[in-house]
C-alpha cells in the first residue's frame, strides 16, 4: 500500500473512500469525510490546515506514508475523532492540544468574539472575564487574547480538563493572564464578579446521550450530557450569573438546540440570539440587569 499511494493527492483520496465506506462520523472540527482527511494529511505532515491544494502533488517519504496508513487505519478501527488521534485541534485559527479528557473544541461562542459585536460591552469596559465549563481552556484563551489585559478566570467540574487547559493556556504563553478553578460552577468563586462571563456548558439531552455515536462516545460524559432535556446546568447559570456580574456586564452561553424550550420557560427574559457562519439561535446574550435578581 505504501508503494501504491505516494503523494498527498494519493491519500487524501484514498482516505476519503475509506472513511466513507466505514460511513464515519463527523463534526469535531471536520464536517465531512473529505474535511476530516485533508485534516489528518495536513497535520500529521504539520502543514498549514487552511488549504490542501498547494501541497496535493508532494511526494512523501516512507515514513510520512506509514505514518499516515497508520492514521486512516485508526481512524476507522477505532473511530475516535482526528483530534484525538493527533492531539490537535484548532479554534479561530488557534491550535490546542486535545486528549480524551475533554472534548474537542468546536464552541461557535469564539466566532462571535473574533466579529466583535456590538451588544457586547466596550472592549476598554471588560477588565474581567469568567469561562465557566472551560474544558481545553480554549475559549479562556481566545477570551484572553481578544482583551489584552483582562484578567480571565477558568472553572471546571473535572481536575483531567483542567490539567488539559493548564497545557494549553502555558503553550500559549498566558499562564500570568488566566487563572483556573477546580469545582461546580460558580462555587469555587465566592463573591468574585466579572464584567463578561462566557460558557459552553454539557448540553446534549438524554435521548441524544443514548443515541451518540462512537465518535461522541470517546468524549468524556460529563462534558456532554445536561439532564433530561439538555438545560439543567443552563438553568443553573442564569440563576446565578447576575450575582457574579459588574454592572453594564453579561453572560453569552452555548445552549444547543433549545431555544424554544429557554423562551417557553423564561418568557420575560429579552434573549439575545446571535447567529455564527454554521448555527442558528444556539447561542444566547443575557445582560446583567435583565437576569434573574
Amino acid at each position: 500500500m505504501t508503494e501504491s499511494l505516494s503523494t498527498v493527492r494519493d491519500f487524501l483520496r484514498y482516505a476519503v473512500t475509506t472513511f466513507q465506506r466505514a460511513e464515519l462520523c463527523f463534526g469535531h472540527g471536520a464536517s465531512d469525510a473529505i474535511d476530516e482527511a485533508a485534516f489528518i494529511v495536513l497535520e500529521s505532515l504539520s502543514l498549514p490546515i487552511d488549504d490542501i491544494n498547494p501541497w496535493l502533488d508532494a511526494q512523501l517519504t516512507a515514513a510520512e506514508r506509514r505514518r499516515l496508513l497508520d492514521l486512516i487505519k485508526a481512524r476507522v478501527e477505532t473511530r475516535k475523532p482526528a483530534a484525538y488521534l493527533l492531539n490537535k485541534a484548532y479554534i479561530q485559527g488557534l491550535p490546542f492540544y486535545v486528549d480524551e479528557r475533554v472534548i474537542i473544541p468546536r464552541s461557535y461562542i469564539g466566532e462571535i468574539l473574533a466579529a466583535d459585536p456590538g451588544f457586547l460591552p466596550p472592549a476598554e469596559s471588560i477588565h474581567s472575564i469568567l469561562d465557566l465549563c472551560t474544558g481545553s481552556g480554549c475559549l479562556a484563551v481566545i477570551a484572553a487574547i481578544a482583551f489584552p489585559g483582562a484578567e480571565v478566570h477558568a472553572v471546571d467540574l473535572s481536575t483531567d480538563a483542567l490539567e488539559v487547559a493548564r497545557r494549553n493556556i502555558d503553550d500559549h504563553g498566558l499562564g500570568d493572564d488566566i487563572t483556573l478553578h477546580h469545582g461546580d460552577l460558580f462555587s469555587p468563586l465566592d463573591a468574585m464578579k466579572f464584567d463578561l462571563i462566557l460558557t459552553n456548558p454539557p448540553y446534549v439531552d438524554a435521548d441524544a446521550m443514548a443515541e451518540l455515536p462512537p465518535e461522541y462516545r470517546a468524549e468524556p460524559a460529563i462534558a456532554l450530557a445536561g439532564g433530561q432535556d439538555g438545560l439543567d446546568i443552563v438553568r443553573r447559570i442564569i440563576a446565578d450569573a447576575r450575582k457574579h456580574l459588574n454592572p453594564g456586564g453579561g453572560v453569552l452561553c452555548e445552549f444547543g438546540t433549545g431555544r424554544d424550550i429557554l423562551e417557553t420557560e423564561y418568557p420575560d427574559l429579552p434573549f439575545l440570539w446571535p447567529d455564527t457562519e454554521e448555527s442558528e439561535g444556539e447561542v444566547f446574550w443575557l445582560a446583567c440587569e435583565d437576569l434573574p435578581a
